[in-house]
């Protein structure tokens, strides 16, 4: 098989059709899309899930300044001819992208957004030629390119660019808005959430309520931020989310789709695998896969075929609004983490109307973030019409998990990284005593305490609990050893203190039953005494202690073993 170019990175698409890169055809939202009546569209959906490149599809296909006739050729669009004569390349449009204002302070935040209108006038100096745009509006044009704006003419900037583009080409302009949250989110993160949402409901409301030089407007982002909070007075307002049955198959890879790129590729045995990693998000009743994984993963396995499957989204969204309700003392969340780490599902309402500045406020607006940007999907969608769904929305309790593997890796080392830096800042010295000084039933207490503060994420295995234990001691001036070869076999953990030539051994169990944990700890002790995992220490350290502990679910018992150290 010929490999495939996977067209990793490119967000722009009439670059992926000039490269002969591989493309999924999603052109039939075009006509889906004019089928509908309305002035302005928001369509949100979870970060990597294509929006900027079907953004970047529209523009391609509305501008008037291009002929995009060959780049559309053999798509699904072309098909019907008659749109196609109506509105490719028929209108001025005006593209905007905001997922890149992320200023940690808005001072910072506004200079980038300065810059970004200098980039999107820069496009359009020929209007400054003609003498249909007004000595005023050039005046403001000119503010723009020589940077010396101020935040009203910033807010005006896009009205006035279609009211330009309007009065140049004698036809009202296309808008497309790509991201339009990403600068409230930043905002929200930085603390100056109220001046940068005022900036943004000015530049957006501006520009879409009651423009006469707009033919209409996409918009998209990741949360749908209430109506009245930001796009407050635009008229013939549709909004469009992963609920809604429409426009379902045009954001994500259907497995359809996965299964024709495998079947191009020769990779069909990576079916299950993708599946598996990148599957299970569910938008408007059906299955979708992740784009940005899928086209990584396809891209990376044609290159090294033994690759595993790893998490793409990592650094690539907001992965820290998980940590931040975990950090929470007033919420308590950690009972249900669990319940999704372990593939089960949690029921809860979802809200879709929120704003930034709230979603902390409720533990309700926590689960339909998690739900609105990806880390969560419907366990079952409930069979109702777009109609009949905000109606009710609010009133049902949805029952919601975890999508794939990919998603609990992030949640897996989310909680990972909080429990160690719980531990890092918690004082442990009456525990090490404990442990140091023989003391198993002081510490047997001191340990299921910490055990039940902690969230678990592989469903109490023996592995997680050795991953416990060793985290404990982590960071604590010890040296911690895990299956490293000694006397006859290879215990689970080592603890070393070589300042004070000491050594702590333990041998980790897992015990079907409360009732079990006795005999699992003796188990353990049975194992440090006849494998003499001791004696190679003996030589070397003055005093060496040895525990077998034995776990079940998060309560521990420990059992100090009979060693000649």
């Amino acid at each position: 098989m010929k490999k495939i170019t996977m067209p990793v990175g490119i967000e722009m698409f009439d670059e992926i059709r000039d490269r002969g890169a591989y493309y999924v055809d999603k052109t039939e939202f075009i006509e889906e899309l004019l089928n509908e009546v309305f002035k302005v569209m928001l369509i949100t959906r979870p970060r990597r899930f294509g929006k900027t490149l079907m953004m970047k599809t529209l523009e391609c296909f509305f501008d008037i300044t291009k002929e995009s006739g060959k780049l559309f050729e053999g798509l699904k669009i072309s098909e019907n001819t008659e749109i196609c004569d109506k509105w490719m390349n028929k209108y001025p449009v005006v593209y905007i992208s905001l997922k890149d204002i992320d200023g940690l302070t808005f001072e910072s935040a506004y200079s980038e957004i300065i810059s970004l209108f200098f980039k999107i006038y820069d496009n359009y100096r020929y209007l400054l030629d003609s003498d249909k745009i007004s000595d005023n509006d050039k005046i403001l044009f000119n503010k723009i390119l020589s940077r010396t704006a101020e935040i009203a003419d910033i807010k005006d900037a896009l009205v006035m660019l279609t009211k330009m583009l309007g009065t140049y080409y004698g036809k009202p302009a296309v808008l497309l808005i790509d991201e339009y949250d990403v600068p409230l989110a930043n905002a929200n993160d930085n603390d100056y959430y109220s001046e940068m949402l005022d900036m943004i409901k000015g530049i957006l409301s501006k520009s879409l309520k009651t423009n006469p030089y707009l033919q209409f407007a996409v918009v998209t982002g990741c949360l749908r931020i209430a109506k009245e909070s930001i796009f407050t007075g635009t008229n013939n307002f549709v909004i469009k989310t992963i609920s809604d049955k429409l426009f379902n198959r045009y954001f994500g890879f259907t497995q359809e789709e996965v299964l024709r790129i495998l079947d191009k590729g020769g990779l069909t045995e990576y079916a299950d695998k993708i599946e598996q990693w990148y599957d299970g998000y569910i938008f408007g009743g059906i299955k979708i896969y992740c784009p940005w994984d899928v086209v990584n993963y396809v891209n990376d396995i044609q290159t090294d075929p033994k690759l595993a499957p790893r998490s793409y989204w990592n650094n690539t969204s907001h992965n820290n609004i998980i940590r931040s309700f975990i950090d929470r003392s007033d919420l308590y969340v950690n009972d249900k983490f669990e319940i999704l780490l372990s593939g089960g599902c949690i029921k809860t309402r979802i809200t879709e109307d929120l704003t930034y500045d709230l979603l902390h406020s409720s533990e309700e607006n926590f689960w339909s973030v998690l739900y609105l940007t990806g880390y969560l999907t419907i366990d079952k969608q409930i069979e109702i019409s777009d109609e009949e769904y905000n109606d009710i929305l609010g009133d049902i309790e949805w029952s919601l998990k975890i999508p794939n593997n990919e998603i609990k890796t992030i949640f897996r080392d989310t909680v990972i990284k909080w429990f160690s830096d719980k531990v890092l800042k918690r004082d442990r010295t009456e525990m090490f005593d404990s442990l140091w000084n023989g003391d198993a039933e002081k510490a047997t207490g001191l340990i299921s305490d910490m055990l039940f503060e902690t969230i678990s994420y592989h469903d109490y295995s023996e592995s997680y609990y050795h991953a416990f234990i060793a985290g404990i001691f982590t960071g604590a001036g010890y040296s911690v050893q895990s299956n490293k070869e000694y006397g006859l076999g290879r215990p689970d953990i080592v603890i070393a203190d070589a300042r004070n030539r000491r050594a702590i051994i333990i041998e980790v169990k897992y015990a079907a039953k409360k009732s079990e944990l006795a005999g699992a700890a003796g188990e353990a002790v049975n194992q440090i005494e006849t494998r003499k995992y001791a004696e190679k220490f003996s030589d070397e350290y003055d005093n060496v202690i040895c525990y077998g502990i034995a776990f079940w679910k998060k309560k521990c018992m420990i059992s100090k073993a009979n060693t000649d150290g």
